[in-house]
């Protein structure tokens, strides 16, 4: 079962259209689970928003390393090159 994102006191009606397969299917969701349609579609809905909400938290993380990087690159070389071998960065 999803955690509910914002348990709300009252809601709001929508209507929307879906395809016939989707009713199927809809119709044995609620057959095997014993809840109603419109229930189906909040837990649906808070799924996809849980999913978003972390995708777009990686591509912000992502983001910031990118900017990181660009501004190391945008340096230059080290002085005097770099100190250590390919070989020193694994663990023994």
């Amino acid at each position: 079962m999803v955690e509910v994102i914002n348990a709300m006191s009252s809601k709001i009606r929508k209507q929307i259209y879906i395809a016939t397969e989707q009713e199927e299917r809809l119709k044995q969701l609620t057959a095997l689970t014993g809840l109603s349609e419109a229930e189906i579609i909040r837990q649906a809905l808070d799924r996809h928003t849980i999913t978003y909400r972390l995708t777009t938290r990686n591509l912000a993380a992502w983001e910031t390393e990118r900017e990181f990087l660009e501004n190391l690159i945008a340096k230059g070389p080290v002085p005097g090159g770099r100190t250590w071998t390919r070989e020193d960065i694994y663990d023994r």
